[in-house]
C-alpha cells in the first residue's frame, strides 16, 4: 500500500462530519470497498467521500489498477495442491476453535 499524508485542501469538511468518513478511514477501507467487503452503509460513506475528495479517488484508482494487474499477472496459477489442502484444514481447525470457544 502507498503512503498517504492526510487530508487533502478539497476533501469534504477534512471529515469532520458525521456523514464523511475522513481521508485516512477511506485510505484504510479502499480494499474492503474493491473487494466488496464492506457493508452497504459503509460503502455509501465511501462513496460520498471518493465523489467529493480528489486526492482519495486519485488513490483508490491507483489501488483498482493495482487490483487488476495482480488477478491479469496472476490469472491461471493455483497453489500447489499440497500447500491448498494444508490452508484447508487450517481453515477447519480455527473455525472449529472459535465455535468452542
Amino acid at each position: 500500500m502507498s503512503e498517504f499524508s492526510g487530508p487533502s485542501d478539497t476533501c469534504p469538511d477534512g471529515g469532520e462530519s458525521l456523514d464523511y468518513y475522513g481521508c485516512e478511514q477511506v485510505i484504510a477501507e479502499v480494499w474492503t470497498l474493491l473487494d466488496g467487503e464492506c457493508t452497504p452503509e459503509t460503502r455509501e460513506r465511501l462513496r460520498r467521500h471518493l465523489e467529493a475528495c480528489p486526492g482519495c479517488l486519485k488513490h483508490y484508482g491507483l489501488e483498482e489498477r493495482i487490483k487488476a494487474l495482480i488477478a491479469t499477472k496472476c490469472q491461471g496459477e493455483k497453489a500447489p495442491e499440497g500447500l491448498r489442502e494444508r490452508l484447508r484444514m487450517e481453515i477447519r481447525r480455527t473455525t472449529i476453535i472459535r465455535r468452542g470457544q
